[in-house]
């Protein structure tokens, strides 16, 4: 029964993910669920669920509808961690979930308690892993060596020891591997 409850919610959030114009949701959904499944084989559904909803409707919001600079960027991470909790819950309980695991997943995309809980941080972990390896190379073609330090370090900060060890791993083109290197480096 449960795994078939995990595969609906999964193929929910696909089908909702389909929508996104940029054709990019259910390729990163699918992604996170297999880096997750490489980093944490034996996560629990609300860890696996939260993985493949990390970005569900992400479109919907675009970063431009918000002001610039720090505050107008935390505040659209924030609703829309907010909306990719309360969507996904509501696949979830389409789905046979309860409240309790309902609000489980909620609390893990909305990034509760990194450092103190191991399945928050391993979702961060996770997140970091898919931005290196599969979204890094397009966004350091665009900057500066300083500014991708600079965004590989704070990067870095959000990863638990284990992920590190994992982004040590992933097989990266020469110029980020180098950035990453020199970010991860103490002056």
């Amino acid at each position: 029964m449960s795994g078939r409850r995990l595969d609906r919610v999964r193929t929910a959030i696909d089908q909702v993910n389909a929508a996104d114009p940029a054709g990019r949701a259910v390729l990163y959904g699918q992604r996170m669920s297999e880096m997750l499944d490489a980093f944490l084989p034996e996560a629990s559904e609300p860890l696996r669920i939260a993985a493949r909803a990390q970005h569900i409707e992400r479109w919907i919001s675009p970063r431009e509808s918000y002001p610039e600079g720090r505050i107008g960027y935390l505040k659209w991470r924030k609703d829309l961690q907010h909306h990719h909790a309360t969507r996904t819950g509501g696949l979830m309980g389409e789905a046979g979930f309860g409240e309790k695991e309902i609000a489980r997943v909620g609390s893990l995309i909305r990034k509760e308690r990194i450092k103190m809980d191991a399945e928050a941080q391993a979702l961060e972990d996770v997140i970091c892993l898919v931005f290196l390896q599969y979204e890094a190379p397009e966004f350091i073609a665009k900057h500066d060596d300083n500014k991708v330090r600079d965004i590989l370090a704070k990067t870095a900060k959000k990863m638990s020891e284990r992920g590190l060890a994992e982004a040590a791993k992933l097989k990266l083109e020469p110029r980020l591997a180098r950035l990453l290197t020199e970010a991860l480096t103490p002056p």
